[in-house]
């Protein structure tokens, strides 16, 4: 066992080095940049504490309680240089994808390092007094950041998903990756390694993350670098892929290489024994009337082979990664639209799986429904042939099966083709809204929520917003936001505001009965709602309805305070539903003075976005009408 003043030694050398590591760490460009920043700041500031204790060592040791709490206090910030390297080094894009889970983290990691804190006997330490008021301090920083850190906003969740929604790069694609990823040649090189770091080191798709997460993961790369090549048109486009080559020798992965043929796969299959192969390769060797698996020499429970979307992603990312060029598959349909290259869509296969839709038994229509929902989300080419084959009326008439699964399947098929702007119509024309309305009521808490997420892909066009809400969507929209997970709440959120854009959908909503469960998640930062509750709050504000509604809610205790101490957007959006309420109402208005609105009103005129300044300008000439009245 180590000697007590040895460990004492040892435990604030690696506070310091922890400390020295964290405060080298360089500025962060992700979705978690301010959190990131906060946390580095903090820790910043436990430096003199450490330095004082190993000057004052030689004079005095550290009682036992004081070590224990700096040792608790290693372990805190050892997590924390863990999470920040992996925030700065990470794929920018599975960050934004993941925020709400990269906030528990921040979250975690902050609580941790106050109970370490909450630990150091202070009274006990020879330190001058300055120091001791800092970490003292610093410590009630770490405390009041407890269940407070930045929630990720609706408009970055509404980006990314028009991101998935268009067919060709756009300006409101490139915004949604302002923070989320750089538009340079070099940003999308390191993207797109890391990315391949991550699904390496995790021998596969990262624990968690579904075999769709993963192709979203993919299709939004290929995305953002079409727009750093739209943005850059003397760059060869192919300087991303051979710049990496510099970094990383092209040594094929010995999962990435075909059994039989020992060459890399560029159309991988899964047996009824679970083994890997090139399609063409193991097609021959059962062309030839063998039975068994060739790696095994299994006996081959059934013939079928089934793509292996996920490993067909990996060999794609590592390609890009390595400058290696995978040979074009023949035969392939060819997208009709010119800028667009390559394509995975093979009608014959699509055809033999719209049969298994139309006439197969349930498994059949099962797997078919899910081999069309993997398949529409690979890439715009697919989207084009499964909806020209005449897949939407099928899957639309699965939506009603009594299997959860297959409905499953079907509503987020619909969802993955409705990112291509004409099947949004085809859909809708298909008679496939009150059947989504349906799945959001009663569908399996995934169906649910692909629901929901169909029906805000849909309301992307204007006319499809009264549809959607004249036939029914509002109410459970509303219980999903209450009741569902933290995805699906998201989702619903996601869906409501866009529907309530259309004013009959904010009569709905209202009427609903949405304000009530809004001003909860409003009250509970905790929850991860904040900036989706204030953001339809304010939408319905414009309304006299939602006014009124929301007015009965008592919200103006809750408004002054996310005024004063909320995020840039939350600020902006809790002026205009304050400022909603004051103009006709001296009620409102003397409340808000009551709580000392004013002042804080003043400052974000002063500091708040453009938006925000307007409105808390308009509500000071509120308040100072009232007050010269009151004094005339």
């Amino acid at each position: 066992m180590m000697a007590e003043n040895t460990k004492e030694e040892w435990v604030l050398s690696q506070l310091s080095e922890y400390v020295r590591a964290i405060s080298a760490l360089p500025d962060c460009r992700t979705v978690s940049k301010k959190m990131y920043c906060n946390l580095v700041r903090r820790v910043k500031l436990l430096s003199p504490l450490f330095e004082e204790l190993k000057d004052g060592r030689a004079e005095e040791e550290l009682g036992d309680d004081v070590v224990t709490g700096l040792d608790s206090l290693r372990i805190a910030l050892d997590s924390a240089l863990q999470l920040l390297k992996s925030v700065h080094e990470g794929s920018k894009i599975f960050q934004a994808l993941q925020i709400d889970k990269i906030t528990g983290k921040f979250e975690h990691v902050t609580q941790q390092i106050e109970a370490a804190l909450s630990q150091i006997p202070y009274n006990e330490l020879d330190i001058p007094e300055e120091v001791r008021e800092q970490i003292e301090l610093l410590h009630a920083q770490f405390k009041r950041a407890t269940g407070r850190m930045e929630s990720p906003d609706l408009q970055l969740a509404m980006d990314l998903a028009a991101a998935q929604m268009e067919d060709d790069p756009d300006p409101r694609f490139q915004k949604a990756f302002r923070e989320a990823a750089s538009r340079t040649i070099n940003d999308i090189k390191k993207e797109s390694l890391a990315i391949h770091d991550m699904v390496i080191s995790c021998g596969g798709v990262p624990e968690g993350v579904s075999e769709e997460y993963f192709e979203t993961m993919s299709y939004l790369l290929r995305k953002l670098k079409d727009c750093v090549m739209m943005d850059n048109p003397d760059v060869d486009a192919t300087e991303v892929d051979k710049s990496s080559i510099k970094h990383r020798s092209p040594i094929i992965p010995d999962d990435f290489r075909c059994p039989i043929s020992l060459e890399l796969m560029k159309d991988p299959v899964i047996v009824s024994t679970g083994q890997t192969y090139e399609r063409s390769c193991i097609q021959k060797w059962l062309d030839a009337g063998h039975k068994t698996c060739p790696k095994t020499q299994q006996t081959l429970l059934h013939t079928a082979l089934t793509p292996n979307y996920v490993l067909k992603s990996l060999i794609a990312l590592w390609c890009e990664s390595n400058g290696v060029e995978l040979p074009k598959k023949q035969g392939n349909c060819r997208n009709k639209r010119s800028g667009i290259s390559g394509s995975d869509c093979d009608r014959a296969a699509i055809d033999a799986l719209l049969q298994k839709l139309a006439n197969g038994n349930p498994e059949q229509q099962r797997a078919a429904a899910g081999e069309l929902r993997l398949l529409a989300k690979r890439n715009a080419d697919n989207r084009v042939c499964i909806a020209e084959a005449g897949a939407i009326p099928l899957l639309v008439e699965l939506l009603s099966s009594s299997d959860l699964r297959t409905q499953e399947h079907a509503v987020t098929a619909l969802l993955n083709l409705s990112i291509n702007e004409a099947n949004k119509g085809t859909i809708v024309n298909a008679g496939a809204i009150p059947d989504i309305v349906d799945v959001l009521k009663n569908g399996s808490t995934e169906a649910r929520e692909n629901a929901a997420a169909t029906l805000f892909s849909l309301s992307v066009v204007d006319e499809n917003k009264v549809a959607i809400g004249a036939a029914g969507a509002i109410p459970p929209l509303i219980d999903l936001l209450c009741q569902g997970t933290p995805r699906g709440k998201k989702d619903a959120a996601t869906a409501i505001f866009n529907l309530s854009i259309y004013q009959g959908n904010k009569v709905r909503a209202v009427r609903a009965g949405i304000v009530p469960p809004l001003m909860r998640l409003l009250k509970d930062p905790g929850g991860g709602m904040v900036d989706e509750a204030l953001a339809i709050l304010a939408i319905l504000a414009s309304h006299q309805e939602g006014k009124v509604a929301i007015g009965q809610a008592e919200p103006i205790p809750t408004l002054v305070e996310v005024i004063r101490t909320g995020s840039p957007r939350n600020r902006e959006n809790a002026a205009a539903i304050l400022w909603s309420l004051c103009t006709g109402s001296a009620q409102y208005i003397k409340i808000a003075r009551e709580l000392g609105a004013e002042e804080a009103l003043k400052e974000l005129s002063e500091n708040g976005t453009d938006r925000a300044k307007r409105k808390a300008g308009s509500v000071l000439e509120l308040l100072q009408r009232v007050e010269e009245e009151v004094n005339s």
